[in-house]
């Protein structure tokens, strides 16, 4: 459900755009993209603890006597509602989320200050919803989490998906995502935060289901689906338990456009059958392993956060999300694609998302929106126009 905001958006801000975190792997990626990409007349800092980090960074930024540099640390709770007054959208790349999040949330919902992230963590978006959703909707505060490839690709793939079939009627849609990449430090770091807080992820969900509204006329489902063989895209389908599905349902919710009955359902999708079931044994030892907590611990130390493979071998990483939907009588293949998911276009995602926010002419909502309900085709564009495919590949 969309929600208008109730005041009217800071302009007198010092700043349109602060990039929190810039120093680390993705951070530093996505001030180098906002340097070469944003609009002259973008008023833009980056932030961090590390004032002299931050200073190295700038004088290796192309333009960078005109990019701010400001002080903050998740330590210091002042420094980060010091930071949200200061701007009028603030992107932050600190992670795990749900360790060092909240406090910059709950400044951004007080502040009517605009925010975005790139948490792949249901439990954090869950509890950030509870807690705070409805002050940013008094602010008029957009939280828009989940800002990269988590999950950027699929919820506007699939709102990509869906303005291709006709209005009115039951959709499904069938997400198939394939990835050729290494994981970044931050992102494992995260897993395994999360492998270790079932029972909190489940307690925060529910706590969720209690405060959000009931639908009411239409349905909204995200089943997890059974492995099977996809004919459709010619590879065997892994159910996929990531943010990807929840966000996609959150957009359905809230976007009548999805029709009166909707189903997604998120899939890996892998050639051959020996690999997949290599691949998900290995996960779930992964998984098994990291509800140890000394062997939790051996496992961070082999990828730390702020570790990331070379740029060479993010020149050769590629990642697809194939899309079947269907409704009335239509049937569409769609695509979204593009390179090194993890760190070059997920940077690429953050910092348009960060744009659009801070530039363009959105629906309005405040409190916690997706991509899709926040800046649904503009990002859309903007994406397209920065090389990330978007394409119809068949439809009957």
């Amino acid at each position: 459900m969309s929600r208008l905001k109730t005041t009217a958006r800071p302009t007198d801000r010092p700043y349109d755009l602060v990039l929190f975190g810039a120093t680390g792997f993705v951070g530093a990626l996505t001030a180098a993209y906002l340097a070469a990409h944003a609009p002259r007349e973008l008023r833009w800092a980056v932030a961090g603890r590390d004032r002299a980090k931050l200073e190295r960074l700038r004088e290796r930024l192309p333009g960078g006597a005109d990019i701010g540099v400001l002080r903050a640390d998740v330590a210091e709770p002042a420094s980060l509602r010091a930071l949200a007054g200061q701007a009028r959208v603030l992107a932050t790349t600190v992670g795990p989320y749900v360790l060092y999040g909240e406090e910059l949330v709950a400044a951004c919902a007080d502040s009517g200050t605009d925010y975005l992230d790139l948490t792949g963590e249901p439990e954090f978006v869950d509890l950030m919803y509870v807690r705070h959703d409805t002050r940013a909707r008094e602010t008029g505060a957009r939280l828009v989490h989940a800002c990269g490839f988590d999950s950027v690709p699929h919820d506007l793939g699939v709102h990509f998906t869906v303005g291709q079939l006709p209005e009115g009627v039951p959709l499904t849609v069938d997400g198939f995502v394939s990835v050729d990449a290494a994981f970044s430090g931050g992102t494992f770091a995260s897993a395994l935060n999360q492998a270790a807080r079932g029972r909190r992820m489940l307690a925060a969900a529910r706590e969720r289901a209690r405060h959000e509204p009931r639908m009411v006329g239409r349905r909204v489902s995200a089943p997890a689906g059974t492995p099977r063989f996809a004919g459709e895209v010619g590879a065997w389908a892994l159910p996929l338990p990531t943010i990807d599905p929840r966000v996609v349902s959150r957009s359905a919710r809230a976007l009548e456009r999805y029709g009166p009955d909707f189903r997604y359902r998120h899939y890996a999708a892998v050639r051959h059958l020996p690999v997949a079931v290599g691949g998900a044994a290995a996960v779930g030892a992964v998984l098994a392993a990291a509800q140890l907590p000394p062997v939790r611990r051996r496992l961070s130390d082999l990828l730390k956060p702020g570790d990331g493979p070379s740029a060479e071998k993010r020149a050769r990483s590629r990642f697809a999300v194939r899309f079947v939907g269907e409704g009335g009588g239509r049937r569409v293949f769609t695509e979204v694609s593009g390179g090194d998911p993890g760190y070059d276009e997920t940077a690429k995602m953050f910092a348009e998302a960060a744009l659009a926010l801070a530039l363009d002419d959105l629906p309005p909502t405040a409190g916690q929106v997706t991509t899709a309900q926040a800046m649904g085709d503009a990002l859309t564009g903007r994406l397209r126009a920065a090389g990330i495919g978007f394409r119809v590949a068949a439809a009957r």
